[in-house]
């Protein structure tokens, strides 16, 4: 198989257009190439109004060496990396199957190995199946009352249900592109598997996750919606059982391995391992806020007039800026959801929380991305949960803020850079639902947060224009983009307690969808050895 690289084209090309390319480029009739398929797609827009779809393929023919003889430029023998593949148990299975708590991305795909390795699992998850959580979700977005037990980070699918379903990472990992394949035999785009920044969507990673549940259930796993992890036994320096509270009721289950996928929202987990002495250590994280545009600002500054001068249909376009301000500080986006909305993330009563969402289509008229600063425990304390009481303090201030009814606090960028109240917003519709209330963020946030935020605006603008817009939407807060406290663990297990297995982005071990998979499948891999060994 031949690989061709770098191809560079003013338009987006389905199989048909490919085809000829590639033939031409490689000297052959179309009728030579026995088969090819998309490596990689990206777009470069460095150089507008010149901006390109960027291909890699990889073509099969049968005269291989001949061309490779003729040495044409981005033209070379494909080899392709070994595929990853999870072990097999050997059995046989004990009396005390593993427990798996959290259905997010690392406890699902943890799952999804085991069982397929002939591993059937316990799988407790406190909030509701996708299709449940989705309508308390609506609800509560509409004036409803909040359940803190399903929401935007509790239910099916973790927190990564209710965003874009990025599924990008800075990871080099084998296990990725078995990750990538699964959620495409699952439901997910074919494309997510060339795309350069591959991304599924809320509305299509809600059919991959009820895929992915049938899977299981089909495997023989049991599944425990509303079954929350409310203690764990200890003795001898080992896991010995679980405690689970089913709405008020209480049981008990033997275990001795226990894969820990809580997500970072999940404090009440926290304290609860703190209090049997599971080294818990506070960790670097983030606060800040949502920022709007409108989606077509956006795209004429990153493409320019491109599009529109050759009629060219480019995907909606996001960024991803930083700034280092010194001290140790930055500014940086985050979660950029191009075509989406800001959405009412809280768990807890009395708090208030944003994040961003968007559909597969990308087609809402505003872009929002999370516009964070960067803490640390100097910030907030050296206590293994002083970093949850800096996060709730301020999502409470936020509550108070937005007229304690969920709605959100809001302030126009212009009016945010001069630190007087906003009114009401500009060209730019607030997306947030249940509604935001205007005011100045100034009181909301740290100052420390607000004066990084508005010294970076100069920054930010320098590189997308309009990026610092009188009438963008500031919507407030965003404090759950990773978690706050770090679960250590060694060799994958707690560090002084063996059984217990802490894995995904809520134990301080992930950022993301495909990291926390990846994780999670790592952690899998610890108890197949684990069993293997008894």
């Amino acid at each position: 198989m031949l690989k061709l690289s770098d191809i560079r084209l003013t338009h987006q090309f389905g199989a048909e257009g490919l085809l000829q390319y590639a033939a031409s480029m490689l000297g052959i009739s179309e009728a030579a190439v026995k088969s090819l398929q998309i490596q990689k797609m990206s777009i470069d827009a460095r150089r507008k109004p010149d901006v390109r779809f960027v291909y890699t393929l990889l073509v099969s023919i049968d005269d291989e060496q001949g061309v490779l003889s003729r040495k044409i430029p981005n033209v070379a023998l494909y080899s392709p990396s070994k595929r990853y593949e999870f072990p097999v148990f050997e059995g046989p299975m004990t009396d005390t199957p593993p427990i798996i708590v959290g259905t997010g991305p690392a406890g699902l795909f943890a799952a999804l190995c085991l069982a397929e390795s002939g591993v059937k699992c316990i799988i407790l998850e406190r909030g509701q199946p996708v299709e449940k959580r989705t309508g308390d979700v609506d609800r509560f977005w509409r004036g409803g009352g909040l359940d803190t037990s399903s929401n935007v980070q509790f239910g099916e699918g973790g927190a990564g249900t209710f965003s874009d379903g990025k599924l990008t990472t800075g990871k080099n990992d084998g296990r990725i592109g078995f990750v990538l394949e699964r959620l495409v035999s699952f439901g997910a785009p074919e494309e997510i598997l060339y795309q350069a920044k591959p991304h599924i969507g809320t509305d299509k990673l809600r059919i991959v996750v009820r895929s992915i549940r049938d899977r299981l259930i089909a495997l023989g796993c049991d599944i425990r919606f509303g079954h929350r992890l409310a203690d764990i036994e200890v003795s001898g320096g080992a896991l010995r059982g679980v405690t689970v509270d089913n709405d008020g009721s209480l049981y008990s289950l033997s275990a001795d391995k226990l894969l820990l996928a809580p997500g970072n929202s999940a404090r009440d987990t926290f304290e609860m391992l703190s209090m049997h002495r599971v080294i818990l250590t506070p960790k670097d994280f983030s606060i800040g806020v949502r920022i709007e545009h409108l989606q077509k600002d956006i795209d004429f500054a990153q493409y320019k007039k491109a599009a529109d001068t050759r009629g060219v249909r480019f995907p909606a376009s996001d960024y991803k800026l930083v700034s280092h301000l010194g001290d140790n500080r930055s500014v940086y986006t985050f979660c950029v959801c191009p075509g989406g909305q800001v959405v009412a993330a809280a768990s807890e009563m009395g708090g208030v929380v944003t994040n961003g969402m968007s559909l597969f289509a990308h087609d809402s008229e505003n872009c929002n991305g999370a516009l964070l600063v960067n803490v640390t425990p100097d910030d907030f304390g050296h206590g293994p949960l002083d970093g949850i009481g800096f996060q709730r303090s301020i999502e409470r201030a936020a509550f108070v803020a937005g007229g304690s009814d969920y709605s959100a606090p809001a302030q126009l960028v212009g009016d945010f850079l001069s630190r007087r109240a906003s009114n009401g917003h500009g060209k730019i519709t607030p997306s947030y639902l249940p509604g935001v209330r205007f005011c100045n963020l100034w009181d909301v946030l740290p100052e420390f947060v607000c004066d990084a935020l508005s010294a970076a605006f100069s920054d930010f603008q320098k590189r997308i224009d309009g990026f610092a817009c009188p009438d963008a939407v500031l919507t407030a807060v965003e404090t759950r983009s990773s978690s706050p406290v770090r679960i250590l663990r060694e060799d994958f297990e707690t560090v002084g307690i063996r059984g217990i297995f802490p894995c995904g982005e809520g134990a301080g071990y992930a950022g993301g969808i495909m990291s926390a998979a990846v994780d999670g499948i790592k952690c899998a891999e610890a108890i197949m050895n684990r069993l293997s060994l008894r």
